[in-house]
């Protein structure tokens, strides 16, 4: 059958997805959804995907509440303009199962920007980033270093939490990367600390392990080139509690500690 109408770029955006016709939406409590901006869509599609699923639509692409068009984001002059054009995003399934769109936080005047994978239950309910016992954790790392959690800018790779906290897919990261992209703009870190594999592989490209990886300085190809410092994230930590993990952990942390010092006085 030959999709027309509305309904073509829609299909396009679930392909580009890697899913193939119809899936499923996860359903989302009714008092989350009423909490969300409502998606716009043609009543014609919207007809023909209820009839076949009796479930949730995914809104149009032509929908720019649910779809934020790439120039809003460019023109986002601040984080707060940032924030309030894409808190709406519905880009990528991840969007329909969330309860909260958790954006990031922090100060940029450090200079020092944490990239993390993807909010988990807590920061789903908060709205907020490792705010959980992994964010617990890494409070604790950056007071080992002299640091305290508002003296930097923490973020993840995407901004729903992933069904039961797994790894977010390539499509999912690669829709919220753009978002990211113009946080780092408008934050201008010096030093870019990634938290685990994921960020790694998403943002840079590196496809190596994080234990082979961990503790070797990369590049970011923006703003002139931005150091990262890859470490383990600290649910690993958590996971891995030995000596061994937390002196690699606090060895990496410390070499971008020095990096920002020494960036400070050139």
């Amino acid at each position: 059958m030959t999709m027309i109408g509305p309904f073509h770029p829609w299909r396009d955006t679930l392909h580009d997805l890697g899913v193939m016709g119809l899936i499923p939406v996860p359903l989302v409590r009714e008092a989350v959804i009423e909490k969300q901006p409502r998606p716009i869509m043609a009543q014609s599609a919207q007809e023909a995907v209820q009839e076949k699923t009796n479930l949730p639509v995914v809104p149009a692409p032509a929908d720019p509440v649910a779809f934020p068009p790439p120039e809003r984001v460019a023109a986002a002059a601040t984080l707060e303009d940032l924030e309030r054009g894409i808190q709406g995003c519905l880009a990528c399934p991840l969007g329909a199962g969330r309860i909260r769109f958790v954006f990031g936080e922090g100060s940029g005047a450090s200079g020092l920007l944490f990239i993390g994978e993807g909010p988990g239950r807590d920061e789903d309910l908060k709205g907020r980033p490792f705010v959980g016992k992994a964010g617990e954790l890494l409070d604790k790392m950056l007071a080992a270093i002299g640091l305290e959690r508002g003296q930097v800018y923490i973020a993840n790779i995407v901004k729903c939490r992933p069904p039961d906290n797994r790894t977010p897919t390539g499509p999912e990261a690669q829709r919220c990367l753009p978002y990211l992209k113009r946080q780092i703009e408008l934050l201008a870190p010096r030093v870019i600390v990634t938290l685990g594999a994921t960020p790694l592989r998403e943002l840079l490209g590196v496809q190596t392990g994080i234990t082979r990886v961990r503790g070797q300085w990369q590049r970011l190809e923006m703003l002139g080139g931005i150091p990262v410092m890859p470490t383990f994230h600290p649910a690993y930590v958590l996971r891995q509690y030995t000596q061994e993990v937390r002196r690699a952990v606090w060895s990496d942390l410390v070499a971008a500690k020095k990096w920002l010092d020494d960036a400070g006085t050139r």
